[in-house]
């Protein structure tokens, strides 16, 4: 994917969360090291190149959360409401290809020479 593909998709991100400030959503955000954390809130504002969400916390209490579109775009955030993605996932990786083993690649190749193959 190009870096034009990639602006556009931003930009359809940004219009399509536009429709749906003020009402709630749920996020699902992989905060890395294995660390995801999953909230619901209301989307309170859209910018050029970030949302604010309100979060619910505990005691009636709200916490506000930005987050970028590109997140959405890779799939470290994703947001939903009522169950339903709002977003289907925009990359999609491949399998590895590993190249066939025969029995002359594993006699005649070193294993460092397979590997890097």
């Amino acid at each position: 994917m190009d870096l034009a593909q990639q602006a556009k998709l931003v930009d359809s991100i940004h219009d399509t969360l536009a429709d749906f400030v003020g009402q709630r959503l749920r996020v699902k955000a992989n905060m890395g090291r294995s660390k995801i954390i999953e909230s619901e809130g209301t989307l309170t504002q859209v910018h050029p190149r970030l949302f604010i969400m309100e979060i619910d916390r505990k005691r009636g209490r709200t916490a506000r959360q930005s987050y970028q579109y590109v997140d959405v775009l890779t799939g470290t955030v994703e947001l939903s409401q009522n169950g339903e993605p709002l977003f289907e996932p925009f990359v999609i990786e491949p399998e590895a290809e590993l190249p066939p083993v025969t029995e002359e690649t594993v006699a005649t190749e070193p294993l460092s020479d397979q590997l890097l193959a």
